[in-house]
Formats: C-alpha cells, sequence, structure tokens
C-alpha cells in the first residue's frame, strides 16, 4: 500500500484502519480493493472501480466521506500522491480519449512531439559528459548493457551500433531472465563498463544491475531522463534526453537519437575505424542486395566517404582521381 501522506500526517491506509470499525459491509468491499490494489485505483474514475468492486457509484462516493474526504475526487487525488509519475502515461491517455481528435492530428502531434525531444536533448547535453561516455566505451575491455520493458529494445539497437567499434558487447536482457544477467555481471570488474537505460516508469531491474556493476567496481554509463532518475546516483556518468509524450509513457525517439550520436562518436573515435567498418561490410556482403558479385576489394572501396575521418577521406578523394 503506498505510504503517501495526506496533509494531516495520515495516509490513506492508516484512514482506512481507523475507519475500519464504523464501515458498511459493502464500505469494507471496497476499502480491501484499495489496500489490495492501491496503484489500480489510483487510476480509477468512480464508475470503474464501482464496477470493479461490485457496488454503486453512491456507495464508492459515500466509502470516500466515511474517510473524511470530501468525495470520492479528494480520496483518488490523495491516492495518487506518490504514484504520480507512475499514473501520469494513464492520466494523459484518458485526457486524450476525452477531447477525440483525427489521426492526422495525432500524427502531426506525435512527430511535433519528438521534434521538441530531440531539440531539447541537444539543447541540454552536458558535452563533458559525452566525451567522458566514449572514452569509457573505447577503454572498457567488456560492456555489459542493461534495459528492459521498452527499454530492451533500445539497449539492442545500442549494442548494434557499439558491437562493430568494440570487442566485446554483451546484452543482458534476454529470455534468461535478470537473475541470469546478475550471474553475468559478476564476471565484471574495473576494466569494463555498465550500460543502462531507463526512463519513466523506471524497472528496478536495471537499478539493482547498476548496483551489483559498481559492486564489483564496474563503471556505469547511465542513459536516463534526469537527476532525479534512480539510476543516475549510481552512474559515473550519465547522459540525460528528454522524453515528454502526450501518448504513451515515453517519447523513444530522443533516447534512439541520443543512441545513434553516442554510437556515430564512438564509431569516429574508434581505433582502426575504417578497417572495423571494411571487415563488417565484406563480412555482410552476401546478404547485401546486388552486392554479391562485387569483388572484397570493390566492396571495401565501395565504403562512403562521407563516413570516414577527414585523414582517410582525403587520400580516398585523391585515389579516386
Amino acid at each position: 500500500m503506498s505510504t503517501n501522506v495526506d496533509t494531516n500526517g495520515t495516509t490513506v491506509a492508516q484512514r482506512i484502519a481507523q475507519a475500519l470499525p464504523r464501515l458498511t459491509r459493502s464500505h469494507r468491499q471496497v476499502a480491501d480493493f484499495v489496500l489490495e490494489h492501491p496503484l489500480q485505483v489510483a487510476t480509477l474514475p468512480i464508475d470503474e472501480l464501482a464496477a470493479a468492486v461490485g457496488v454503486s457509484v453512491a456507495t464508492a462516493n459515500r466509502f470516500a466521506r466515511a474517510l473524511d474526504f470530501d468525495g470520492y475526487a479528494t480520496f483518488r487525488a490523495e491516492l495518487v500522491r506518490g504514484f504520480e509519475s507512475l499514473v501520469a502515461p494513464v492520466e494523459r491517455l484518458r485526457g486524450n480519449l476525452e477531447h477525440p481528435t483525427t489521426v492526422a492530428e495525432v500524427f502531426a502531434t506525435a512527430l511535433d512531439e519528438s521534434r521538441r525531444n530531440i531539440e531539447a536533448t541537444r539543447q541540454s547535453l552536458d558535452y563533458a559528459a559525452c566525451e567522458a561516455a566514449v572514452q569509457r566505451i573505447l577503454k572498457a575491455r567488456s560492456i555489459y548493457i542493461g534495459g528492459f520493458g521498452a527499454s530492451a529494445w533500445l539497449a539492442g539497437l545500442l549494442q548494434h551500433g557499439l558491437d562493430g567499434s568494440c570487442s566485446d558487447v554483451r546484452m543482458l536482457s534476454s529470455v534468461s531472465g535478470v537473475t541470469h544477467a546478475a550471474r553475468t555481471l559478476m564476471h565484471a570488474g574495473p576494466q569494463d563498463l555498465f550500460i543502462g537505460l531507463t526512463f519513466p516508469r523506471y524497472l528496478t531491474d536495471t537499478v539493482a544491475l547498476a548496483q551489483i556493476a559498481r559492486g564489483q567496481g564496474c563503471a556505469v554509463l547511465a542513459l536516463t531522463d534526469r537527476p532525479s532518475s534512480p539510476l543516475a546516483p549510481l552512474a559515473d556518468v550519465a547522459l540525460y534526453c528528454q522524453t515528454e509524450t502526450s501518448y504513451r509513457p515515453n517519447c523513444e525517439t530522443s533516447v534512439l537519437a541520443l543512441i545513434e550520436a553516442l554510437t556515430s562518436a564512438v564509431a569516429l573515435r574508434a581505433p582502426r575505424a575504417v578497417q572495423s567498418a571494411s571487415r563488417i561490410l565484406q563480412a555482410v556482403r552476401p546478404w547485401l542486395h546486388g552486392a554479391q558479385g562485387l569483388p572484397r576489394a570493390e566492396v571495401s572501396s565501395a565504403l562512403p566517404v562521407g563516413a570516414l575521418p577527414a585523414g582517410v577521406r582525403q587520400k580516398k578523394k585523391k585515389a579516386s582521381r
């Protein structure tokens, strides 16, 4: 049960306990449901709570008054306190559904939000932290990436982006679950790096793995949304990105943009970057449409000039004249 406290210093659970002897049978039904499902009730309007418990709307409202609240709205507002970050996406979605809009307007709003989040992320970036993040990645013997829930997909893209530049990049989220990830981290040490990704609503799995990594002496890089994130205090370096959105828990576009910026910087700073890119291109050549008939030399020369470091770019231009 939430420990949210009202202005009198009493939690909702304590109010229920104090009122229990005088509650009617139907009110006790509501009380039991609230105590068992506080987070769910924090997201429910009065008619949905009444339906879930099997009582009338009037009974649900009288229950709130029996706890000395002005009504259900005041009771629910008090219950939400402490759950704000968890219930905010549900409340935003409920508000959007109450004001229906066209598909075209949703597309336009979502794309505008992505643009604003990316720009806000760019404006707030600490470039010293960016430099430190790149250096930590390039110096690490092994890199362990932890991200769960929606962040697991982002963690996979981060692994994909780093794999061409780093010799040992490991995804900790897998079908084996978080306990296997914890066992894997027991092999980490001071020469290694843990990269954790978590955004509201923060998952405890990622935070727990970051704590294990620190316990192993492993450096921690956090990709999260703000300094108040539970992952931030555990990080040696933190990169923040804005993820505000009207329709989903987070706008992941800005996170992806930050990942692409980070992996691009790592690729350009990595030793023997061109040779590494060439080897990867040769390895995947059999699966590239139209490249199967190219000799290996032609595949190597097919690397995009714009993707190469400036010195190599000039040599490539001269060779092509």
